[in-house]
C-alpha cells in the first residue's frame, strides 16, 4: 500500500510540475522565495499591533517566532528520519522534470518547511484577526497554499510533502493560537 501510495504521488508530482512554462517560472520562483512574505509578515504585525497594542503585538510576535521555529524543527526531523529525495534528487526522474530552482535544497524533502511554515502562519494569524477582517483567514489560507504548489512546481517537493506540511502548519497553527489566546488574556491592557 505503502508503495503505491508513493508511486501515485510521484506521478501526480511528475503532471503538475509539467504543468509548468519558462514564462511563469519567474513568477513561481518569487513565490518560493522565502524572503518574499516577509512584507507580509510585517504586514500582518501592523494590523495585530492595530488592535492588540504593543504589549500584546510582542507576545503575538513570540509565538510566531516559537511557531515558525517548531515547524522547522519537526520538518527536519521528519526529513531525516524519512530519508525521501527530494524529485530534483531522485535520480529515477531528474531528468524528466523541470528544476526550476538552481540550487535544489536539501537531500531530503518529506516534508516540505514552506509548506508547514506558511501554512501555520496563515492559520496563526488568520484565526487571531478572523472577526476584525472579514476575507483575512482565507486570503490567507489562499496565500499558504500558491507557496505550498510553489515546491512542487520548482521541482523540489512531491504533493505529499506539501500535503503533510500544510496539515502539520494547520495543527500547529490552531494549537499556537489557542495557547496566545490563553496567555493574551492574561494580559492587562
Amino acid at each position: 500500500m505503502l508503495d503505491f501510495l508513493i508511486h501515485k504521488d510521484i506521478e501526480l508530482f511528475i503532471y503538475l510540475n509539467s504543468l509548468g512554462s519558462v514564462q511563469w517560472d519567474g513568477f513561481w520562483l518569487f513565490v518560493t522565495n522565502k524572503f518574499t512574505s516577509i512584507p507580509l509578515y510585517i504586514f500582518l504585525l501592523f494590523l495585530t499591533y492595530k488592535h492588540f497594542g504593543f504589549k500584546k503585538m510582542l507576545l503575538v510576535l513570540l509565538f510566531g517566532v516559537l511557531l515558525i521555529a517548531l515547524s522547522d524543527q519537526t520538518s527536519n526531523i521528519f526529513k531525516y528520519s524519512f530519508k525521501r529525495l527530494r524529485p530534483c534528487h531522485n535520480n529515477d526522474i531528474s531528468s524528466i522534470i523541470r528544476i526550476v530552482k538552481e540550487g535544489c535544497g536539501g537531500l531530503y524533502g518529506y516534508f516540505s518547511g514552506h509548506a508547514i511554515n506558511s501554512m501555520g502562519i496563515a492559520v496563526f494569524f488568520g484565526l487571531l484577526l478572523k472577526n476584525r477582517y472579514k476575507y483575512l483567514f482565507f486570503i490567507l489560507i489562499f496565500w499558504a497554499v500558491i507557496i505550498a504548489y510553489s515546491r512542487i512546481y520548482v521541482g523540489v517537493h512531491y504533493p505529499l510533502d506539501v500535503l503533510t506540511g500544510m496539515l502539520f502548519g494547520i495543527l500547529y497553527g490552531t494549537i499556537f493560537y489557542k495557547l496566545l489566546i490563553y496567555f493574551l488574556g492574561k494580559i492587562k491592557n
